[in-house]
């Protein structure tokens, strides 16, 4: 028997109306969706096979079809039903999306020979429309494709261009059909929000209802039902923000019949374990059930340096692990998670296969088949802004709520090369001195993540006139709106200065400290 998911794709959420997004295989697609969603508008995402069963259950306002990385001539291209479109219903189509669009009602793509681009190019709007009212004439968008719009369909008109692509953005306004070349969703494109704002709440007329916060009772009300009266749910707590806010509304929803596991694999923070227990074992008073794994994961890690294979063992150990306790919890027919919106879309292929893989999730899908639990995920259509919101609705400390994000195999994809307890006690120490200098004066805020890194490299340095040959760590602070993408940030000299000094002075084995400066892409912001 396998774990059940009572709520599949289109009953998620009862919230209906709102922003149907098609996923074509962007890496995009989440900016789309929560760009959408910052506007006070409910979106979701969907692959191309599900479409008419989530229109059905959501009855969305619009629909916005992503780009992707094939070309519409392909024979395998990924394509819809063409009869989506005698809906009625306002569509944006970004990039594959245009082309699709463009093939779907008559119009031809072709291979952009001499009008390819990709990275920031300038658009000069020919016709403004509603869509590209209040936009520059000319303005910095950002391209990404090898083919290009040749011909329209008919009742289709010309909106914008850019040097080498004669269709930039065009649009048939008596339909309310709609396309761009050029992708609106990312930063790089600078009056792109103005573009989707455009077509969110003017073309399309959405309601900007939508406020995490105030989906709390719902959220409750949905457990309740799920669970029924004498219903009990075990649950994985890390004491992250996403498995944490999802215990409290578990617990607000069932109380006592909440049971936490939480297992300490010895790859935490300083201090991490304490503050779990004293916040939900002492103040929520919920039944925790501390299992402290440290030398089990550490044995298995034993010579193991290869970054994937790391995430696979630790993954591995903690379903053994989480296993073994929840069957001693004869009394559980409920399996509770702290998944997310973006842990949902990277582990779903849009078309039977990932975009790309650039690190494996062990959070969703990794689950050992045989617990036999029905999964209860109350903040499976969420975003990670969403879930602090909520955690703030549900009265959890700042520290918590605001914390940086935290990788679930913990120091391990820090500490490059081999783990071991030996190079995970100084790295605790110098993460904890990064985190106490950058939060102690405030400069946290707007921040995304601030970090040390433990680097199998060891150099010649001088301390108390003796040569000293030690290990070097790395300081790694990066801004980012969700991760997609990531800028390296400067902190202020004096704290720089005072945190090497802090390192170089209070963590033996550490000699040298270094500073990351590269952004994501084409850096990642973990180093493994």
């Amino acid at each position: 028997m396998s774990n059940r998911r009572a709520q599949g794709d289109a009953q998620v959420s009862s919230h209906q109306g709102g922003v149907l997004i098609v996923d074509f295989g962007t890496q995009y697609c989440q900016l789309i969706a929560r760009r959408i969603r910052e506007m006070g508008v409910y979106s979701r995402i969907t692959v191309p096979d599900r479409v008419g069963t989530m229109l059905e259950a959501m009855r969305p306002d619009a629909l916005v079809l992503s780009g992707g990385p094939r070309s519409v001539y392909e024979a395998d291209a990924p394509k819809l039903d063409p009869a989506i479109l005698g809906r009625g219903l306002p569509v944006l189509g970004i990039c594959y999306g245009l082309q699709w669009l463009t093939g779907a009602l008559g119009g031809r793509v072709e291979p952009a020979r001499d009008a390819r681009e990709y990275g920031r190019t300038e658009m000069r709007v020919i016709e403004r429309d509603v869509l590209l009212d209040g936009v520059d004439e000319h303005s910095v968008v950002w391209m990404s494709h090898g083919d290009h719009v040749a011909e329209l369909p008919p009742g289709f008109r010309v909106l914008a261009s850019s040097k080498p692509c004669p269709v930039a953005a065009a649009a048939d306004p008596d339909r309310r059909i709609y396309g761009l070349q050029f992708h609106p969703e990312v930063t790089h494109t600078v009056q792109g929000e103005r573009v989707l704002r455009n077509f969110v709440l003017r073309v399309a007329g959405c309601r900007d209802d939508w406020h995490p916060g105030d989906v709390v009772q719902e959220k409750v009300r949905a457990i309740r039902a799920q669970v029924g009266e004498h219903g009990e749910v075990v649950l994985g707590l890390s004491g992250g923000v996403d498995s944490s806010v999802a215990a409290v509304l578990v617990h607000k929803a069932i109380g006592p019949r909440l049971h936490c596991v939480f297992v300490d694999n010895g790859l935490l923070r300083k201090g991490e374990r304490e503050a779990v227990e004293v916040l939900f074992r002492d103040e929520y008073r919920m039944d925790l059930h501390v299992v402290d794994a440290r030398a089990r994961f550490l044995g298995e890690l034993a010579g193991v340096s290869d970054p994937e294979q790391k995430r696979k063992i630790i993954g591995r150990v903690f379903v053994e692990v989480f296993r073994e306790k929840a069957r001693a919890l004869s009394n559980a027919q409920f399996l509770g998670q702290g998944t997310l919106y973006p842990d949902v879309i990277e582990s779903v292929a849009a078309h039977g296969g990932a975009t790309a893989t650039i690190k494996s999730h062990h959070n969703v899908g990794g689950l050992p088949e045989d617990l036999d639990l029905e999964l209860v995920e109350p903040l499976r259509d969420l975003f990670k802004d969403e879930v602090r919101q909520i955690g703030r609705e549900l009265g959890l400390p700042s520290s918590l709520v605001d914390r940086q994000p935290f990788p679930g195999p913990g120091l391990a994809v820090r500490c490059l090369g081999e783990v071991t307890e030996e190079r995970l006690v100084p790295l605790r120490e110098a993460d904890a001195i990064v985190r106490e200098e950058v939060e102690s004066r405030g400069l946290h805020e707007g921040l995304w993540q601030y970090f040390a890194v433990s680097l199998p490299v060891r150099s010649v340095g001088v301390m108390g006139d003796q040569r000293t040959y030690e290990n070097a760590c790395v300081v790694r602070v990066v801004s980012s709106l969700d991760a997609m993408t990531a800028d390296w940030e400067l902190l202020p000299v004096d704290v720089l200065r005072r945190i090497s000094n802090r390192i170089i002075n209070e963590v033996p084995g550490l000699n040298r400290v270094c500073l990351d400066i590269s952004s994501k892409p084409p850096s990642t912001i973990e180093w493994e």
